[in-house]
């Protein structure tokens, strides 16, 4: 039974100032100790976090990074992606997925999404590949597993490389298998509003590749393993200590989380589900979301966003456009109808509230209101 209220509430899509609150004299003796130390960059607190992270999503090796962009540019140049080489991505996504393939010099080649898990389509994907294709890059979309077999066993019998964009899916699993643990090379976002997020931009990339490892360390620290040593041309993309220090503070709480996202998850589609006007987010069999989002689906997203932001709730569209339809892709000439499925989830897509210190009678209020907003039609 859904709790109704008529006190107006304030329901932000997240709270990141209640998580801080929680952890305050964790986060705060940390920073402290990074103060204390004048380790700003790299030094103690980034290895231990390198270790720690890369031991709770079950890799070997992590390398941080100054944010998830550079995690995925940083594994693409070191996979040697050159003029000529295609990498095929998903329709909808962040553009960091693709725009990397083309700063490291290669080319995009987008492919459409599965209707239920809404990440790459393995079927779409194998119409995709040429002679070309050197790799690919599956995106757990909104926390959702991509089908990480089907796009596995693809690559193997075509001799492809795979890099796992794990933005926003710490701690997804798939038939009990943690994402990120299927590839070359996986990324991941600590940006603030993420699963896992520092207190500033941060990222990281996870491999099982020793020699792999090596090639991005040396790349992300301006092409030298030793300082002075500069062995190629390479970047600076540094984690820096202080949020080191803050991300293994919250580390800690990620299981905790991330079972509190699910449980919230299981919430919505219960207390939604009789409402046929939109389409609530389902689970693929094995799959276990992170749930980064919840994205429902309604072609009332509009006027339904304006209800519910009447009444204090806030709501986000993630993303309104799928990435072919963007300006700086008219040059490869697609139309809607080239991906149905990203087309219609760009047009329909709307996420609610969701963040692990939502309180019950927020999560009630929310669904009270997108229930109403149906019903007083």
């Amino acid at each position: 039974m859904i709790l109704e209220t008529r006190e107006f509430m304030q329901v932000p899509i997240m709270d990141l100032s209640r998580q801080y609150q929680n952890l305050r004299s964790d986060i705060d003796e940390a920073i402290a100790g990074v103060i204390d130390k004048s380790a700003f960059i790299r030094g103690p607190y980034v290895e231990a976090f390198e270790d720690e992270f890369a031991e709770a999503m079950n890799m070997t090796h992590c390398l941080s990074c100054a944010n998830g962009t550079d995690a995925i540019y940083i594994a693409l140049k070191s996979l040697d992606v050159g003029a000529g080489d295609e990498v095929i991505v998903p329709a909808m996504s962040w553009i960091s997925t693709s725009e990397t393939v083309s700063q490291a010099g290669g080319r995009v080649v987008f492919c459409d999404i599965d209707p239920i898990s809404y990440t790459l389509c393995p079927s779409d994907l194998r119409k995709k590949i040429t002679d070309k294709t050197v790799g690919i890059i599956p995106v757990h979309l909104y926390g959702h597993p991509a089908a990480m077999q089907d796009i596995k066993a693809i690559a193997d019998s075509k001799g492809l490389w795979i890099i796992e964009d794990c933005a926003q899916a710490h701690m997804a699993t798939i038939d009990d298998q943690l994402v990120g643990t299927w590839s070359a090379a996986a990324a991941y976002s600590f940006y603030p509003g993420k699963n896992l997020g520092a207190m500033g931009d941060a990222g990281a990339v996870l491999t099982e590749n020793l020699e792999l490892l090596k090639r991005m360390t040396k790349f992300a620290r301006h092409g030298g393993l030793v300082k002075g040593e500069h062995e190629i041309e390479g970047i600076n993309s540094r984690l820096d200590g202080m949020q080191a220090a803050i991300l293994s503070v919250k580390l800690k709480h990620l299981k905790d989380w991330t079972k509190k996202r699910r449980d919230l998850a299981a919430f919505y589609t219960e207390a939604l589900k009789d409402c046929k006007e939109l389409v609530v987010p389902k689970e693929v069999h094995g799959c276990n979301s992170a749930w980064h989002l919840y994205v429902i689906k309604t072609s009332e997203r509009q006027e339904l966003s304006a209800y519910l932001k009447a009444h204090g709730i806030e709501t986000g569209i993630n993303y309104p456009r799928e990435l072919p339809s963007l300006p700086c892709y008219e040059y490869l000439g697609h139309r809607a109808s080239d991906f149905p499925v990203a087309n219609e989830l760009a047009k329909t897509c709307l996420s609610l509230p969701l963040f692990p210190e939502m309180e019950a009678k927020e999560q009630a209020y929310v669904v009270q209101h997108v229930n109403n907003y149906f019903e007083q039609k």
